[in-house]
């Protein structure tokens, strides 16, 4: 009686994820809801309110609300302004 052996045992879970071919849609996922829970979590501890966001970025309160959105596509500009606002910043690398 022989057993099959997990291929996945011993890998990492980046390993495998990408065998299962969903390594880079979940990556993504990730970055678009840190990021805006990042941002929401820097204007609490600056208290900095939505519609306080939307004076400094001179916009409006539902463009704010779109920056924090992880269903939201915004524009790397538009998330380093508001970074910069609240005293933190966007960093990006290709690794």
């Amino acid at each position: 009686m022989s057993k099959k052996k997990n291929p996945h045992i011993g890998s990492t879970l980046d390993e495998f994820l990408k065998d299962e071919g969903v390594l880079e849609k979940l990556q993504t996922q990730a970055i678009k809801e840190v990021v805006p829970w990042q941002l929401a979590e820097a204007m609490k501890a600056r208290g900095v309110s939505k519609a306080g966001m939307a004076k400094l970025l001179h916009t409006s309160r539902t463009q704010v609300d779109r920056l924090l959105d992880p269903e939201s596509d915004v524009t790397l500009s538009s998330l380093q302004r508001a970074a910069a606002l609240v005293g933190r910043q966007v960093r990006l690398e290709l690794v």
